[in-house]
């Protein structure tokens, strides 16, 4: 009662509220700094921790600054300046050192004991303050109430970092500020009731600067305080922002801006959840960008990115409700599309492949866009996410190899391909190990004098169950796997062997695949194969295409000039296909134009196809190179070559591919 009569009758209640407002609002400041403080470590934590102390140590200063001048002691009150500041230093430093050991993570105990030291901080800065308490007058203190006081602050004060760092009481987050406000009422009026004031003289107090002195000390006290909260907002829209950033980087593809893999499958299992308790269906849609190697290989990485970035953009903008797209590697995309009625989706992929089909300009170059697509639907199609993906696959591979359709929807016939391909993946891996392949040899000949001048290897591959495969087919297979390095190893070193054996020295030419070209060390391995089989170097010819170099010119120019240095011979492949750049021919130092077997078959019937094999004979002519045409089947094609100045041929008219003992055979039988 004495407590509560030292309140109500000894202190002026508006005073008295503006300290609990200046309290709450400070507390609020103090334990948002404090959760900063526990959410980092080392430096970090010692930084929010004294932010902290210092809003702890302002508020408990304000709330009792302003509750003792709210106190009418019948007399005009003063404050001695010097015990003034010790008391805020008291609060600050205690508050510190009570902050920082409830954090302890060594401690059992730690925030019960951290809290106690606050207490006891908040008690010290109390009676610190209270010697700077000047009246014209004696003051009485009895001991029961400071004990009581301490006990009070103590306790609450344990509680309070109880509740702060190891919640007895789940989602309460303002209970701490709460029980640290309380904490510092208790002490401060059981300590003033422990008080006794005699005026020396009559004398009435000034209501007006009593409350002047109050609001000066708010405003001290808040512009500590106030640093803490600016500090405390600023680092959460900072953090904010980080999330953000941190958020948009996990869940979206940079270069392209769209969601990425993980976003998919997100958005594809809320959307199957959603599917299955409204019956609508949903379309999984797979995206593979054609020729999108060709693109790196001939204009860069740097437009094969841009590429990336325009397809990323028109895709995002042709979206509506129920769409979703996003980039999960490389150049594949998957869309997904909530639909009720099959014309829905049919829209949708018709837009899809509007976007993906308009051409793109990349700097000065126009370049042809498409795309292979496949579909697999929920339910039809698969009853969970990973079958739908799996199945979108195989229809958007089925696409890929039907040139007359863009757009394949899953057909449990697919599967039975995907799984043919795997298998036979899988043999092509053991089929070296297996001495599965074998060389066959087409002869070249002079078309003036019908002398043979070389034959080319040709790699054949017996399969045990399927017999011969076509090049055609495992070739492909085998650069994206990359056993066409270890094949075209094998080819190089058998052709060569068995050219050593030949009666007489024809030369031998030998296709190098792109993927040999950049990924193997072609120079060391033809100097290693002409010194183990004994070739002259002379003999061979190396038959490139232009694909192979024109990504990196300046590399594949020093790779051809070690070539060359060998004593090696080029023949570039498959003129007048592909990019047929003259200037390649004026750069690289090759040694014959091979002109495309498509162009021979159809000089018969083709002026254009007569006119461009004229006009690589003439180039051919004024380079100084001579030209091979491939391709001749026909009596006639031969004549056509040979009143054009063709200077050598082949084709099955001169010889089909067989291994050598069968042509050996057909040489002895023609002698």
């Amino acid at each position: 009662m004495r407590v509560i009569s030292c309140l109500v009758v000894e202190h002026n209640l508006w005073l008295v509220l503006l300290a609990l407002l200046v309290g709450i609002a400070g507390s609020w400041v103090t334990f948002r700094l404090f959760r900063q403080a526990q959410a980092r470590e080392g430096r970090q934590r010692a930084g929010w921790v004294l932010l902290a102390s210092q809003a702890a140590g302002s508020s408990i200063w304000c709330m009792h600054f302003i509750a003792v001048v709210a106190y009418d002691a019948g007399t005009p009150i003063t404050f001695d300046p010097a015990w003034t500041m010790v008391s805020l230093f008291v609060a600050v430093a205690g508050s510190t050192y009570g902050l920082w050991l409830a954090l302890s993570p060594s401690l059992r105990a730690a925030p019960e004991l951290g809290g106690a030291i606050v207490g006891l901080a908040i008690s010290a800065m109390h009676y610190s303050g209270m010697f700077a308490f000047r009246i014209e007058g004696t003051i009485e203190w009895e001991a029961g109430y400071i004990l009581l006081s301490l006990i009070f602050a103590v306790l609450l004060g344990a509680l309070t970092f109880r509740q702060a760092v190891k919640p007895l009481v789940k989602n309460a987050g303002l209970l701490p500020v709460g029980l640290f406000v309380l904490t510092v009422v208790s002490l401060h009026f059981t300590g003033m009731a422990a008080i006794t004031v005699t005026p020396a003289a009559a004398a009435e107090s000034s209501a007006a600067s009593s409350a002047l002195a109050a609001f000066a000390v708010v405003g001290v006290g808040m512009l500590v305080a106030g640093s803490g909260a600016i500090s405390y907002l600023i680092d959460e829209q900072t953090s904010q922002e980080t999330l953000k950033r941190l958020r948009q980087l996990a869940l979206h593809d940079t270069l392209t801006g769209l969601p990425n893999r993980p976003s998919a499958l997100d958005h594809l299992d809320s959307e199957l959840a959603a599917a299955t308790r409204t019956g609508l269906k949903v379309a999984v849609i797979g995206i593979d960008l054609d020729r999108f190697k060709e693109i790196n290989d001939v204009h860069g990485h740097k437009a094969g990115d841009d590429v990336l970035a325009t397809i990323g953009r028109r895709l995002a903008a042709l979206l509506e409700e129920g769409e979703f797209i996003a980039r999960i590697g490389g150049d594949e995309f998957m869309a997904v599309k909530r639909f009720e009625e099959r014309s829905q989706l049919e829209v949708f992929l018709a837009r899809l492949d509007a976007a993906l089909t308009a051409p793109l300009r990349i700097g000065s170059t126009d370049l042809a866009s498409a795309a292979s697509i496949g579909v697999a639907i929920y339910p039809d199609d698969a009853a969970d996410r990973e079958g739908l993906i799996c199945h979108a696959d195989v229809a958007m591979y089925q696409s890929k190899t039907d040139l007359t359709h863009r757009i394949s929807f899953y057909e449990a016939e697919m599967e039975r391909a995907i799984l043919e391909r795997y298998a036979l993946v899988q043999d092509l891996g053991r089929a070296l190990d297996l001495g599965q392949f074998a060389l066959h040899y087409q002869v070249q000949k002079c078309v003036a004098t019908g002398e043979t001048v070389g034959y080319e290897a040709l790699l054949r591959w017996r399969h045990p169950r399927e017999g011969y495969i076509s090049p055609a087919v495992f070739i492909p297979i085998a650069e994206e796997t990359g056993h066409i390095i270890a094949i075209g190893e094998w080819v190089l070193r058998t052709a060569c062997a068995e050219a050593t054996t030949w009666e007489l020295p024809h030369r031998i030419a030998v296709n190098l695949s792109p993927v040999q070209f950049i990924n193997a060390d072609i120079p060391g391995l033809l100097q290693n194969v002409l010194m183990e089989t004994g070739l002259p170097p002379e003999r061979l010819d190396l038959e490139i295409t232009e694909s192979t170099f024109i990504a990196d010119k300046a590399k594949a120019l020093h790779v051809l000039r070690q070539i060359k240095a060998l004593g090696v011979s080029l023949s570039i492949d498959d003129f007048g296909v592909g990019y047929s750049s003259f200037d390649t021919l004026r750069s690289f130092p090759f040694d014959k134009i091979k002109i495309d077997g498509c162009f021979t078959r159809d000089a018969e019937h083709s002026s254009e196809a007569r006119a461009i094999v004229r006009s690589v004979l003439a180039l051919g002519r004024s380079l100084g190179i001579p030209v091979l045409a491939e391709g001749v089947e026909t009596g006639e094609q031969l004549a056509f070559l040979r009143i054009e100045g063709c200077v050598e041929a082949q084709g099955y008219h001169l010889g089909r591919p067989a291994p050598m003992d069968r042509k050996r055979t057909a040489i002895a039988l023609a002698g």
